[in-house]
């Protein structure tokens, strides 16, 4: 597991690496953040915002989303993998938004994870980018960037990650940690290809010191 000291040499690489790193689903406003984050599930962002493009031009509000048939909804978002069951939640979301918040997302944790659709993640990422509220999401790419280095452990779930970054990185750099963390596992750190040999933290990072090994054999 890496120390403090290493951790923190961890963070600033990957500022200087990705200085811009940010939240790449294409939105106005908390609600269409909402519905991006909860379509963007096992889904890239880039064919997310191809769909949002025209889908957040026929859809401006929730009632907007309430006003066609389940059926014309999932045909607007067919590109999309699970859209049927997305399709539902959407309007399960908007149902709820309307009934119980005034047509207004709300700006907390606890309430947005009672939205259909909306687990921890989706929550984390819109108090974060949308109400400016510290948080980590922890999607596949801050996983698998968390437990390669060694800040998490490999048997650790999903929430013992959040848990272990949000202990390890101090709180008033959580959000922007997160997006720099997508951005290392997006572009360089990735799943399939993780470009080792050039890596800035090679040095401390378990995994790619095994792979080095590996593929001098």
């Amino acid at each position: 597991m890496l120390n403090k000291t290493q951790i923190r040499y961890c963070l600033d690489q990957m500022k200087e690496m990705f200085p811009h790193a940010e939240c790449e689903l294409v939105h106005k406003n908390p609600f269409e953040l909402v519905i991006a984050v909860l379509l963007s599930a096992q889904c890239t962002d880039v064919l997310v915002n191809k769909v949002t493009k025209e889908l957040f031009k026929k859809y401006e509000t929730p009632e907007d989303y309430l006003a066609v048939s389940l059926e014309e909804l999932q045909q607007d978002i067919r590109s999309i993998g699970l859209y049927r069951n997305k399709a539902k939640n959407i309007q399960k979301l908007c149902q709820s938004l309307i009934d119980e918040y005034n047509g207004e997302v709300p700006n907390t944790k606890e309430e947005l994870m009672k939205l259909a659709g909306v687990g921890r993640k989706t929550a984390n990422v819109v108090v974060s980018v949308a109400f400016n509220e510290p948080a980590i999401a922890v999607d596949t790419h801050v996983e698998r960037v968390a437990k390669r280095l060694g800040i998490c452990r490999w048997k650790d779930s999903v929430l013992e990650v959040e848990e272990t970054l949000m202990q390890k990185v101090p709180k008033d750099e959580w959000s922007e940690t997160h997006h720099r963390l997508i951005f290392f596992g997006r572009y360089h750190c990735k799943a399939r290809n993780p470009n080792c040999p050039e890596c800035p933290l090679l040095e401390v990072c378990r995994e790619g010191k095994k792979r080095m090994k590996q593929e001098k054999r």
